[in-house]
C-alpha cells in the first residue's frame, strides 16, 4: 500500500507543479493583448478559469495523500 501511495504522490505533485507553472505563463501573456499587467483582481474566464480549479484539486489531493502516507507508513 506504501509503494502506491508513493508513487501517486510523485504523480500528484508532477501534475501540481505543472499547473502552477502554467498559470504563472498565462499570468505574463495579458499585456500582449492590452490587458493590466499590475491589476490586483482579473476575472478568469476559460481555461484560465479551469486550470485554476484544476490546482485547487491538485493542491487537496496532495494534502490528502501527504496525510495518508504518514498515517499509513508511520
Amino acid at each position: 500500500m506504501g509503494v502506491f501511495l508513493n508513487v501517486g504522490m510523485i504523480i500528484i505533485s508532477i501534475a501540481l507543479i505543472a499547473s502552477v507553472v502554467l498559470q504563472s505563463k498565462g499570468a505574463g501573456l495579458g499585456g500582449l493583448a492590452g490587458g493590466e499587467a499590475g491589476g490586483f483582481f482579473s476575472a478568469r474566464r476559460g481555461i484560465e478559469k479551469t486550470l485554476f480549479r484544476i490546482t485547487i484539486i491538485l493542491s487537496v489531493v496532495f494534502f490528502i495523500m501527504a496525510i495518508a502516507i504518514v498515517l499509513f507508513t508511520g
